[in-house]
């Protein structure tokens, strides 16, 4: 598996700055609605439940919020670079600027867990987290997200 079978092309974005955590969830919800037709509200909350859960923030600037949702049969994600890094609680209370949202299907199994293992391998990459600091445009960052790690076959 390749982060290409999880992020669609244009499941990636650039965005200048969140006033806070909760309205960058209402954006990946809306963002997800946009390019894969998940509702955004359903998105937007089971973001915000699995984050009360602690803190996605991974390290690095790097934060992997991820919900079960229902209507989808097949892992789906987004990509936001932050042009002004947000506040996140990360585990070393560095703000977040990469994000990579994953929305599973609410009954699914294993295919979630191994998406957010691929996606946390690719994003603990010093090198790939500086190119895509040092690129603007959407296809660039999906070119750069595409060339990450492969995730061995079940």
């Amino acid at each position: 598996m390749r982060i290409s079978q999880i992020i669609a092309p244009d499941g990636v974005r650039v965005a200048g700055h969140s006033t806070s955590k909760k309205r960058l969830f209402q954006t990946l919800g809306e963002f997800a609605e946009q390019v894969y037709r998940i509702p955004a509200a359903e998105a937007t909350t089971g973001l915000l439940e699995r984050e009360s859960l602690g803190s996605t923030g991974v390290g690095g600037g790097v934060a992997l919020p991820h919900a079960r949702v229902s209507g989808i049969s097949e892992v789906h994600g987004v990509f936001v670079r932050l042009e002004k890094p947000l506040p996140f609680d990360s585990v070393d209370r560095q703000p977040v600027d990469l994000i990579i949202a994953l929305f599973a299907p609410r009954d699914g199994g294993a295919d979630h867990l191994k998406s957010l293992a691929l996606i946390a391998r690719t994003m603990r990459d010093p090198g790939i987290r500086e190119k895509l600091r040092a690129n603007d445009s959407p296809g660039t960052l999906y070119a750069i997200l595409s060339e990450g790690p492969v995730a061995e076959a079940a």
